[in-house]
């Protein structure tokens, strides 16, 4: 019995696509480009973005720092299909990435050819993320301290 993945929702995409090196995301999204017109509605940028907060006793709100951004919003067009749109922000700072999303994001909403291509995709991007939270609670699990045993030694030294 095989294992079918089933697509989460369209707001975790991005965050799986991102798993993966930027590689096979821009060679599908070059082939997908070859098949659609793609437009731009927005070029794809990159720069910083101020990461706000606000103070919980007076309100005031302050920056705490920069991050990286990346964005980008796409339509994609064909005679037979119509058309659709895809867009993609990302703490990063690769405008191209950002602009190979959008044009994933597109193509999986509208189901059209190559959908199936950028679903793969988000199952490796799943299985990553997933390796990557592993990875993570081995090293939690290597690093545990029992503290229970620091009252005992005081104790042996009382005699």
């Amino acid at each position: 019995m095989t294992k079918t993945f089933e697509i989460p929702p369209r707001g975790q995409w991005l965050r799986l696509w991102s798993a993966l090196p930027a590689a096979p995301i821009k060679a599908l999204a070059d082939e997908l480009a070859g098949r659609y017109q793609v437009e731009d509605m927005a070029l794809a940028q990159s720069g910083l973005g101020l990461m706000p907060v606000t103070d919980s006793a007076l309100g005031d709100t302050y920056f705490i720092g920069e991050i990286p951004l990346a964005s980008a919003h796409v339509r994609l067009a064909n005679a037979e299909s119509g058309q659709t749109e895809g867009a993609a922000t990302l703490v990063d700072d690769r405008a191209g990435v950002a602009r190979a999303l959008a044009i994933l994001d597109a193509v999986l909403a509208a189901g059209w050819s190559g959908a199936d291509a950028a679903s793969q995709l988000l199952e490796r991007g799943a299985a990553a993320l997933d390796e990557q939270t592993r990875q993570r609670r081995a090293l939690l699990s290597a690093t545990r301290v029992d503290f229970a045993l620091l009252g005992t030694a005081g104790e042996d030294d009382d005699e």
